[in-house]
């Protein structure tokens, strides 16, 4: 679902539209793929830090999709500092995850998610940063 032209009533002129949608779509993306792959992951050998990983970038992946989804109420420094938490928890999860697509499928897609959520947040920090 394009959600771009519901969100554009509420944002700050300039806000970069194709970015906002992107990291919508990067952060449930990310947040699916993570879900699935810690369940996935869930008693296999060793794979306790992965699972453990996945289901915290999870998390921040659904509270960045919400927070972007709520834009008349995101406060610059706040959005700002959760695209970076976000970015870094994505980059962490998508190195662990990579280091376990040999033992488990769902890790190389969950990586793939990961590293999309983070571009998807540098994106849009860029984007904000350039409107400043």
């Amino acid at each position: 679902m394009d959600m771009s032209m519901m969100m554009g009533t509420t944002m700050m002129q300039g806000t970069d539209m194709t970015a906002m949608q992107n990291l919508l779509e990067a952060s449930s993306a990310c947040e699916q793929a993570c879900t699935m792959c810690a369940g996935s992951s869930l008693g296999m050998a060793g794979m306790e830090k992965c699972a453990a990983m996945c289901l915290n970038c999870a998390d921040m992946s659904n509270t960045m999709m919400r927070m972007v989804l709520r834009p008349a109420a995101m406060d610059l420094e706040s959005g700002m500092a959760m695209m970076q938490a976000c970015m870094v928890m994505a980059t962490a999860c998508a190195a662990e995850c990579s280091m376990h697509v040999d033992m488990n499928e769902q890790c190389r897609m969950c990586a793939k998610a990961c590293q999309e959520m983070a571009a998807a947040c540098e994106a849009m920090m860029a984007s904000v940063k350039a409107m400043m």
